[in-house]
Order: structure tokens, then C-alpha cells, then sequence
């Protein structure tokens, strides 16, 4: 496994690759788990060349928010991509990517503006700037992002498409723990207690698909069926609950086609985002 930092050794490491080597690309911020694993496992399966970047990207993080103390793990990250027989890992440092003069974000307008980009305001531009650099250095022709941050996932694919950036974005399914929560690096700030007050959202987001599974056509009734749920657990704060269109991520109010609920919720003072997606047949 070959470790690079700098972007100038990352250019010459892809000029070196033969041609029609495909290259899979998954980017972290590091803490890796197994979530993470399952990333790295399906770019092994359809991918030659395989190459996991680990950057706490500041710009996309908000000034209240948790950048200095995001977890970080190097040794036990490396040791997992080893264990995945990663080819590549790139580590660059913050003034790397963002030296003193840099001047340039990238942003993607209305997919932005709601849930998350509403939540956290600065916190998409980061993400797509990032993103961009990353898939510019590497070049890869897939790149392999986690359902549990769909929204992240939806301006990324928008963005791809926008730029015409030759790259394929794949979707990967939300790897759970047994209880059901979703796997996350910032899962390791909570308290056990905190930790079973936060199951309430992937409950409450079970109990919508299941009405919707029933019958239940219209958004309201399937909302107010996830609030109940989260209502009766203590310690929330409920950021927002949707129903929304899969691709576009406006409300609906009639439910048809592909449908995504979205839910963020605080406890503890950590943020906790998940969803479902719900294919309906008519």
C-alpha cells in the first residue's frame, strides 16, 4: 500500500497508471469503520485500483462545530486499508489543498439550500470544494459515497453532472450497527444513554416506511407518524423530519415513485442525521 501527501506525487502516481486501469476513489475524513470498509470493500469489487483519501476538510465545517476535536486515528486507519488491500491512500495536509492564496469554492445551488445546507450553512460548499479538488487529482472513474449522508450524495452526483467531471458516482447502502443505528465517526462522542436516545430516529423513520408500506399516500399523515415516535423518547431536539422526491429533495406532499425520508436530530450535543428509501409501486 502506497501512502502519498503531497498533490505533486498524487499527479505523478496517475500519470503512472496504465491505461484502461480503472481507479475507484473513496474519500474520508478518517476514523474509519466498518461503514467506511463497505466503501472501500464494493471499489475493490469493480474497481482495479483502488484509492482512499483521509482529509478533515475544514471548510466544511461550521465555527461552532466539532473541527478540532473530529476524531483522528491515523495509525488505525492505515491498518484498515491495509486490511482491504487499499492500493493508494492519500494524506494531505490542510495547506496542501488550501494553501494561504486559495480563493475558490465550488457550490451547488438549490440542492443545497435545504435540510443539511438550511442546518448547517457553509457546510455543502466544503464538501463540493473538497470533492471537486479530490476528483481532479485522482481522476478516478467511480467514486463511492454512503447512503446515511444521501444529501451529500445528491449534490455530488448534481455536481459531476454539471461540470461534466468524467467520473461515475456510486451510491453504497448505510451500514448499521445491530441495534440499527447508522454507523458514524461521530457516534464514538456519545454516552450509552444519549446513544439509545438517538435509536429513536432510525425508528422513527421505520415507522414511516412501514405506513407508507401500508398504503399511506399522502406526506402528512407519514410525518406526524415519525414525530409520535421521536416524540416519546426524551432528550431530542428534532431538526427536521421530510418526505421528499429521491432525486430533487423538494417535500412532497402525495407520495409516488422513489421517496427518501430524511430526519436530523441532537442529543447530547451531537447531531445525529439518517434515512430510508422507499420505492413505490403503483
Amino acid at each position: 500500500m502506497r501512502i502519498i501527501r503531497t498533490t505533486q506525487a498524487l499527479r505523478t502516481w496517475r500519470r503512472q497508471q496504465p491505461p484502461g486501469a480503472s481507479t475507484g476513489l473513496v474519500p474520508t475524513m478518517g476514523a474509519l469503520h466498518a461503514g467506511h470498509q463497505s466503501l472501500v470493500q464494493r471499489a475493490r469489487r469493480t474497481c482495479q485500483t483502488v484509492v482512499v483519501s483521509i482529509f478533515v476538510n475544514p471548510l466544511q465545517f461550521g465555527p461552532a462545530e466539532d473541527y478540532r476535536r473530529y476524531p483522528r486515528d491515523l495509525a488505525a486507519d492505515l491498518a484498515r486499508c491495509r486490511e482491504e488491500n487499499v492500493d493508494l491512500v492519500f494524506i494531505p495536509k490542510v495547506e496542501t489543498l488550501y494553501p494561504r492564496d486559495f480563493q475558490t469554492t465550488v457550490a451547488v445551488s438549490t440542492l443545497a439550500q435545504r435540510w443539511e445546507g438550511e442546518c448547517r450553512p457553509t457546510h455543502f460548499q466544503g464538501v463540493t470544494t473538497v470533492v471537486t479538488k479530490l476528483l481532479n487529482l485522482v481522476r478516478p472513474d467511480r467514486a463511492f459515497f454512503g447512503q446515511k449522508d444521501y444529501q451529500q450524495y445528491c449534490l455530488i452526483r448534481q455536481l459531476v453532472r454539471d461540470l461534466d467531471l468524467d467520473t461515475r458516482i456510486t451510491l453504497c447502502p448505510t451500514i448499521r450497527d445491530d441495534d440499527g443505528l447508522a454507523l458514524s465517526s461521530r457516534n464514538r462522542y456519545v454516552t450509552k444513554t444519549e446513544r439509545q436516545r438517538a435509536l429513536a430516529l432510525y425508528q422513527a423513520l421505520s415507522a414511516g416506511k412501514e405506513a407508507i408500506a401500508r398504503g399511506t399516500r399522502r406526506a402528512g399523515p407519514v410525518k406526524k407518524r415519525m414525530a409520535k415516535v421521536l416524540g416519546a423518547g426524551h432528550g431530542l431536539d428534532v431538526d427536521y423530519l421530510a418526505c421528499c422526491d429521491a432525486r430533487t429533495l423538494e417535500p412532497l406532499s402525495r407520495l409516488q415513485g422513489t421517496v427518501v425520508l430524511l430526519g436530523a436530530i441532537r442529543t447530547g450535543g451531537v447531531r445525529f442525521i439518517d434515512n430510508l428509501i422507499v420505492r413505490i409501486r403503483r
